[in-house]
């Protein structure tokens, strides 16, 4: 089964350079990502939410349109 899940996250670049991407994928589940720059720091995130979607499941989600 196919879903899109959207979910929110967090980039800054540390005191070494490295990029770092961060999300929550539920309280207490969370991932995190880092590379050289910020679509690599993206790109390893998304790996590794992959693998806790896999783990524990899809989170409830709810979409707003807001006006």
């Amino acid at each position: 089964m196919s879903r899109t899940v959207h979910v929110p996250y967090d980039l800054e670049q540390d005191e070494d350079g490295v990029w770092c991407a961060h999300a929550q994928l539920r309280p207490g589940v969370g991932a995190h990502g880092d590379g050289p720059d910020p679509e690599s720091a993206v790109a390893d995130l998304r790996v590794a939410l992959t693998a806790l979607i896999e783990e524990f499941g899809f989170p409830n989600e709810l979409t707003l349109e807001v006006a």
